[in-house]
């Protein structure tokens, strides 16, 4: 079948760890015999997947469908979860290491995508100086060797959270940069984030709600900003307070605040 469809040489043939040997072995000897010659030039074997620490099986009741996460209707499931989560979580792993899939480390991933997916919001809200105080030159080498590195998409993943550490303490003014190496950064993010990982800002039906309450809170903010203007303490110290109540941080910047919804 696969010289059928790929020819007699292609480059990656995928399976589970446990069909290493003997199906994988017996297919080697095979093509040897039949063409002369090895038909794949790299295998590439994924490890298990288990369920809290239990391999996943229908036989041990929990087996968990796609369907199942995207809607979390699994009994081990809190809440739904995005495909772009699971995506996520999975490359958090290296495909040889186990995936060990939990309600609280898929909440972990969906904050930690969050962290990611805000970062290259914030890109876009840097204003560039003439000077950089921080090294990105050297981002975008690391990720290349952890790619080279057997595909090692958790190490990839680590330098973008490092990166992050450097958006953050520029946008709030700790750090500068210059318009050069942010443009760096922006491609270096996009490539390996989006291109290479295949991760994407998804559209949730309740963006348009998000949208709203946004400006609500901006507007508010706002407020609180010409409070401090005035020197008018009580407002300013109401709205901050009022606000992280309900789950908001809120961050004062130079250019005027920054505010995220912890859930």
């Amino acid at each position: 079948m696969g010289t059928k469809y790929l020819g007699d040489e292609f480059d990656i043939h995928g399976g589970g760890m446990d069909l290493l040997f003997p199906h994988h072995e017996c297919e080697i000897a095979q093509s040897v015999a039949a063409l002369g010659k090895e038909t794949v030039h790299y295998w590439m074997h994924n490890n298990m997947i288990t369920i809290n620490g239990t391999k996943m099986g229908k036989s041990l009741g929990n087996f968990i469908t796609l369907e199942e996460f995207f809607n979390g209707s699994h009994p081990i499931l809190t809440q739904a979860y995005s495909a772009m989560t699971i995506r996520f979580f999975i490359l958090q792993a290296h495909y040889r290491s186990t995936v060990d899939f939990s309600n609280e480390a898929l909440q972990a991933s969906e904050k930690g995508l969050q962290r990611l997916t805000e970062a290259v919001a914030n890109m876009e809200k840097i204003i560039p100086s003439s000077v950089s105080t921080v090294d990105v030159k050297s981002l975008r080498a690391k990720c290349y060797e952890a790619m080279n590195d057997d595909l090692n998409s958790p190490i990839v993943i680590s330098h973008l959270f490092d990166a992050t550490k450097i958006i953050n303490n520029v946008l709030a003014g700790n750090n500068t940069i210059t318009a050069e190496d942010l443009e760096e950064l922006k491609s270096t993010f996009h490539l390996f984030m989006f291109d290479i990982l295949g991760l994407k800002e998804e559209a949730t039906a309740t963006q348009n709600n998000a949208d709203i309450y946004g400006k609500v809170v901006d507007m508010l903010l706002e407020q609180r900003v010409q409070a401090k203007t005035n020197k008018d303490w009580a407002t300013s110290d109401k709205i901050r307070n009022e606000l992280t109540s309900l789950g908001f941080e809120i961050k004062d910047t130079k250019e005027g605040f920054e505010w995220k919804l912890n859930r």
